[in-house]
């Protein structure tokens, strides 16, 4: 399809076939003219491997053992054929989605090549005849032949892709395959006498007064093709209409192709996270005009608010604080890392993406961190953030390898893709910080310290110099961290004083930061220092990812595994961390070991779950010192043993439940103090002081003692508050439970020992359906109650949850019969012995 008028032209390229042939081997001209037997029709968007799957030519990846059937693909050239038609005369072709080594032809002739993931290919052409023309697109091997290429991971094929720009986890991650994406996965569009245009307006809020009384939002405003208007002048109006309708308007002229108009809004509608307000989107009109009428228009949603990153020195421990301001509020950032959603980028999915920034909302989630090693994303995601209100830690992408960065064609190439990604992405209100690099400058400071010589340049100058410069002028408002872990010294690179930092020392059994070195004088088992008891030594300022690995749900497994069983080569080709035995270590001391494939997902699962409610709890009660959390990761690629709160078919698992009561704007938290006593806390992450009743009990799992009284905690906003504490036998028989009862807060409890050794004498638990409502009934105490659902949309209002003697419950289902559901406690090895020995 396309539009013509007069002289100039706009034609999006459809129609488009497939076909592979031997690497290096393919003749453009003959391709050109020959028939379509050989050729498929091609899926876009989405790539070579959605068009095979399509066609029957593949089995999908996800499945059983089938990743390794799609091995082949990365050795044959492939090859997109299309035809247009165009009159002769000059045209310019502008491809986006090129992944990612291309060359294009028209009528056989090459027009140029672009080998860039993450930003468009443009090429001036000259036309010599008019009529019918066909284009083909070749990709070629991403990597050349080696034995390093071969291997997976940044240690393999990603070191050897790091000039490359791919998404780096396409090489193979501890949380997913080796599947990289290859193809056309997005529009080619013809355009004939380039036309006088906006380019990327954009809008930021300049001045937002204290009391919120009065907002500023400056509109800039870029003309490409500014001659092909000729003398005429041209001028911008601007129109910025708020939710409720009012309307603000201005018009200026264009100078030397720019414009700026500034909007004086009073008592504006501003935009903020979910859990403090209402994220408030205006609609944005932009009017290019000459005397004749509107030569072009732009429409946009934006948000009236402000962001900044706070790092004054804290008063307490030293060193400086790492808080990110909304609208003049300090914001605890609680959320997840972000990956993409498929190996098979190219694929948008826009309702999973929804579904899953909707679940983070949900979950109690107000950031989410777009990782380094995946994808700038699609569209539709960075809309949900926008309108659901969640705030975006956006990376650029690079990820744990050393770039080129000393290399001026490899650096030139970055600052273009990092300029087109700034202006397509700076207007949202969801923006909260550009981000250098995932892990490659603390990679590169681990190898200096273990090998005791330089690193050497590692992309060094991208993170400080190019990177930097791209922003400036283009967006002078979003603040820019040059890495995650990253800290103004060495010492804080991955430390707990300064800037943000990434705690692996749980997972990884390893001692402090920057460096994780091997903890000293460790003889016991190698699970304590796995531990997520670990993590109340973490006093770290931001944290941007912690986590721990568990199992998809079991429906999720029988999906795309079925028959598999608890480590046979299915279920390891989907665990592909390594060495694949570190959660088995955590298990041993904390639920047992498993002795087949549902003890294994309930047994992980609980794992993971205690692991992220008690760090978040931890780390909230910190605050301001530590000012952020966000779990490694939110979402899967694919159906694997990883660290996701939402497994791939968007089902969430325990921890995620786990999360949401942590995570909740208002919350209780209760902690030993180390001393043989018990602490209550209140965190209040709303924008106004809280005073409310808490009911505590401490209590024996057999219900023979259970002491109950009520406290008034009180916190003012952006605050943790010491509410209560008294001393408790804290063993295998005893509990601290602290509810509320108007539903301000959810329930929080503490057990002091691990799930495998609590004394729970075997339980009973009852349920009965009332519409759209599960009704429960524990008798004894329930540990890790879980409701399974057979259907990846079914919606639960809770699950994961534990249950006292004589406790009620109503959830509410959505999306499924309650009839289909299963509902049980947690099966954990330990457990089961004590319930048999009971």
């Amino acid at each position: 399809m396309g539009t013509t008028d007069g002289d100039t032209m706009t034609l999006v390229i459809g129609g488009w076939e497939l076909r592979d042939t031997a690497e290096g081997v393919g003749d453009a001209l003959a391709l050109s003219t020959g028939d379509s037997q050989e050729w498929l029709a091609a899926v876009i968007p989405g790539g070579v491997h959605p068009t095979l799957i399509a066609a029957g030519r593949l089995p999908d990846p996800f499945a059983d053992d089938n990743l390794s059937k799609h091995r082949w693909i990365e050795n044959r050239d492939w090859w997109y054929r299309a035809r247009f038609d165009a009159e002769a005369g000059d045209v310019r072709i502008t491809a986006d989605g090129l992944d990612t080594i291309a060359e294009l032809f028209i009528d056989g002739r090459s027009i140029g090549h672009h080998a860039n993931q993450f930003r468009p290919a443009e090429f001036d052409v000259t036309l010599e005849t008019g009529g019918e023309h066909v284009m083909l697109i070749r990709f070629s091997r991403p990597l050349p032949h080696s034995s390093e290429a071969e291997e997976n991971g940044n240690k393999g094929a990603a070191k050897v892709a790091a000039g490359l720009r791919k998404a780096t986890f396409s090489w193979g991650w501890d949380f997913g395959p080796r599947l990289p994406s290859i193809g056309l996965s997005g529009d080619v569009i013809v355009e004939r006498a380039a036309r006088t245009r906006l380019a990327a307006p954009h809008a930021h809020t300049s001045f937002l007064a204290s009391d919120h009384s009065r907002a500023r939002v400056v509109v800039g405003v870029e003309v490409e093709n500014l001659g092909a208007a000729g003398a005429v002048p041209l001028s911008v109006d601007a129109v910025l209409t708020s939710p409720g309708g009012t309307a603000h308007a201005q018009s200026v002229a264009v100078v030397d192709g720019i414009a700026s108009i500034e909007l004086v809004v009073d008592d504006p509608d501003l935009w903020w996270t979910h859990d403090l307000g209402r994220p408030a989107l205006h609609d944005l009109r932009v009017d290019l005009r000459s005397a004749e009428g509107i030569v072009d228009t732009h429409s946009s949603r934006v948000g009236i608010r402000t962001i900044d990153l706070s790092r004054p020195i804290d008063p307490v421990d030293g060193g400086r604080l790492f808080q990110f301001v909304l609208n003049g509020v300090p914001v605890f950032a609680r959320g997840a890392n972000w990956v993409p959603p498929s190996p098979l980028v190219g694929v948008v999915d826009a309702p999973l993406r929804r579904e899953l920034v909707q679940r983070a909302a949900e979950g109690g989630m107000s950031m989410l961190r777009v990782w380094g090693g995946g994808i700038y994303e699609h569209d539709v995601f960075y809309d949900a953030c926008d309108e659901l209100g969640i705030l975006v830690w956006q990376d650029f992408m690079f990820a744990c390898v050393a770039y080129p960065g000393d290399d001026p064609a490899f650096a030139a190439e970055v600052e273009n893709e990092a300029r087109h990604q700034i202006r397509r992405l700076r207007s949202r209100a969801c923006l909260a910080l550009w981000c250098g690099n995932n892990e490659t400058e603390a990679l590169a400071a681990i190898f200096e310290h273990e090998s005791g010589s330089s690193a050497g340049e590692w992309g060094h100058h991208l993170f400080h110099t190019v990177l930097p410069r791209a922003l400036d002028g283009l967006d002078d408002v979003t603040p820019y961290w040059p890495g995650s872990p990253w800290g103004e010294t060495t010492d804080e690179l991955n430390g707990f004083r300064d800037g943000d930092r990434h705690s692996w020392e749980v997972w990884h059994g390893r001692d402090g930061a920057p460096f994780f070195t091997e903890l000293a004088g460790r003889d016991d088992r190698p699970g304590h220092a796995r531990h997520w008891r670990r993590y109340a030594a973490d006093t770290g300022r931001f944290i941007a990812e912690f986590g721990v690995l568990s199992a998809p749900n079991r429906e999720t497994f029988d999906r795309w595994m079925p028959g598999a069983q608890l480590h046979d080569d299915v279920f390891d080709t989907h665990l592909t961390d390594r060495p694949g035995d570190k959660i088995e270590q955590i298990m041993e001391i904390a639920t047992g070991l498993p002795g087949e494939l549902d003890q294994y997902i309930d047994s992980t699962q609980s794992v993971q779950a205690e692991s992220v409610l008690f760090a978040v709890e931890h780390f909230r009660r910190r605050q301001p010192r530590t000012a952020g959390t966000l779990v490694w990761q939110l979402n899967d690629c694919w159906p694997g043993m990883t660290w996701s709160l939402i497994d791939v078919d968007g089902t969430p698992k325990a921890a995620y439940y786990a999360m949401a009561r942590a995570s909740a704007p208002l919350a209780v938290s209760i902690a030993e103090d180390g001393q043989g006593g018990v602490e209550v806390w209140l965190v209040n992450n709303t924008r106004r002081c809280r005073q409310v009743p808490i009911d505590v009990e401490i209590g024996t799992f057999d219900g023979a003692d259970r002491d109950r009284q009520q406290i008034i905690g009180e916190a003012e906003a952006g605050t943790s508050v010491l509410v209560w504490s008294t001393t408790v036998a804290a063993d295998e028989r005893h509990y601290v439970w602290a509810s509320s009862p108007d539903d301000a807060f959810p329930i929080a409890r503490k057990h002091f020992v691990d799930p495998g050794a609590l004394q729970i004498d075997p339980p009973r638990l009852s349920w009965s359906i009332d519409g759209p409502y599960l009704d429960l009934v524990s008798t004894g105490y329930n540990y890790g109650i879980r409701i399974s659902h057979p259907e990846p949309t079914t919606r639960l209002s809770d699950n994961w949850f534990d249950m006292r003697d004589g406790d009620r419950r109503r959830i509410l289902v959505q999306n499924v019969d309650p009839a289909l559901l299963h509902v049980g406690p947690s099966r954990l090895h330990g457990l089961e012995h004590r319930k048999e020995d009971a």
